[in-house]
């Protein structure tokens, strides 16, 4: 096999980004824009050593569940790469998905995992979109990449978002062709517009983070008019000179309006920064977190270590069922917002506290704080082994790990079941529909020797 081959197959499965596998000879091809069940010829763009990585050229026979959907599919081939494929089987597969990973990884067998939870709509539900601005053949483009390559998919509207963000690409666009905004090129560190973030809370109002490659936006005072006529009430210009990954720089210039937008979840209020983490799936987190306060089986007399803790979500919902919650968290603007979000909710039994988890939870452990519940809500990567010693040290009774990467909550569950805990039960929460991507609240408890 070799690149440009064209190969045929039938698609048996799905990756953790939503490409389509299948086999070739007993040799794994990844094949973009491939569903289970389809028979496809696929174009090869890369060979490595046990597999290939390619995309679906023609479907010679669709899947059984393929759907179709009444609205442009156009932006599918990046951000939503699923979207075609029957919504319960979708929730099936992410089931599935957990329930394989903890057992080739961790070695476990005949746990209880749940249905996934669902929307009843899966649509609109993102309340932040960092879409990437480019240019093809001298024209603009807005979009999300496609899967796999760095190729922006142009895009007029996503069904991922809020209607609002629709305008607001549209209005940033038209500004951008109107006054010759040309997108950032990092090879030549020219041009302007890198990025353009989207955040939205509960009443549609907007924040728009403007990332940029320089500190100069030409023309910008023309957009904050246009941008002001709708329901945006923040904007924000954000450099980003870096040639990684990361969509956000470090520095932030507030451009026009509030600091801050106010968001909820439940019967919580939240102020967000430009940088906070929040869950971009407001109606999916509530059921996670309810999920979360049923496992935790939270008692007036408990005390509860929130690690990662973010901007305090978690910890405010928990506060009302226990004596004490402390807050961890690595980021210091996060760590601020959540002293502000406890006091905007007259919470008082909450505290936080700035540092990596790793170090700070010995710290509470040693002071004798009196622990017995802890809950934890790492990055993708999962946590570091220092965390996890830690944990066991704590002998707390309970432990629910939220994790969005079934993979690394396998690693890490094996680790803590190997030393004394005993994984209780497993609730897939669908907070990406669409994608590869599935949420889980997962129940741990201590054995008793």
């Amino acid at each position: 096999m070799k690149t440009g081959d064209i190969v045929s197959g039938e698609v048996i499965d799905f990756s953790h980004e939503g490409n389509g596998v299948m086999k070739y000879q007993d040799f794994i091809v990844f094949a973009s824009g491939g569903l289970i069940g389809d028979k496809v010829r696929v174009r090869i763009q890369e060979v490595k050593k046990n597999f290939a990585i390619g995309s679906v050229v023609e479907i010679t026979r669709p899947s059984k569940d393929r759907v179709e959907l009444g609205f442009p599919l156009k932006e599918s081939r990046g951000g939503i790469p699923l979207i075609e494929y029957n919504y319960s089987r979708q929730l099936d597969w992410k089931e599935n998905k957990v329930r394989m990973d903890l057992l080739k990884i961790a070695g476990l067998r005949d746990i209880k995992i749940n249905k996934t939870i669902g929307m009843d709509r899966p649509f609109r539900y993102r309340n932040h979109v960092q879409i990437p601005v480019g240019e093809k053949d001298g024209r603009l483009v807005m979009g999300f990449y496609e899967q796999g390559s760095n190729n922006i998919v142009d895009m007029n509207r996503s069904i991922l978002q809020p209607e609002i963000g629709d305008w607001i690409i549209a209005t940033v666009r038209s500004w951008m062709n109107e006054y010759n905004i040309r997108p950032y090129d990092k090879k030549n560190n020219r041009g302007t517009i890198r990025h353009i973030g989207i955040r939205t809370n509960r009443a549609e109002e907007a924040m728009v983070i403007l990332v940029t490659g320089a500190g100069k936006i030409a023309n910008i005072g023309e957009l904050i008019d246009l941008l002001r006529e709708g329901n945006v009430i923040s904007i924000y210009q954000n450099i980003n000179d870096m040639d990684s990954s990361p969509v956000y720089g470090k520095e932030y210039i507030k451009l026009y309006g509030q600091d801050k937008i106010l968001d909820h979840i439940g019967g919580y209020s939240f102020y967000l920064s430009p940088n906070s983490f929040f869950q971009t799936n407001r109606q999916q987190t509530e059921i996670l977190y309810s999920k979360a306060i049923e496992y935790l089986d939270l008692a007036e007399d408990d005390i509860v270590y929130d690690l990662y803790s973010g901007i305090g979500t978690i910890s405010l919902f928990l506060a009302p069922h226990v004596k004490k919650v402390y807050g961890v968290e690595i980021v210091r603007e996060a760590v601020e917002d959540a002293w502000k979000n406890a006091e905007l909710n007259n919470i008082g039994n909450v505290e936080f506290i700035l540092g990596k988890a790793e170090n700070i939870l010995p710290e509470l452990v040693n002071k004798g704080t009196g622990v017995n519940k802890i809950i934890l809500d790492p990055p993708r990567k999962g946590c570091q082994g220092e965390l996890l010693e830690s944990i066991l040290q704590s002998l707390a009774e309970r432990i629910v790990y939220v994790s969005c990467n079934p993979t690394s909550l396998a690693r890490d569950v094996k680790y803590l079941v190997e030393n004394g805990y005993k994984l209780v039960e497993v609730q897939p929460v669908d907070m990406f529909p669409h994608s590869g991507h599935v949420e889980c609240v997962t129940l741990m408890s201590r054995m008793e020797k």
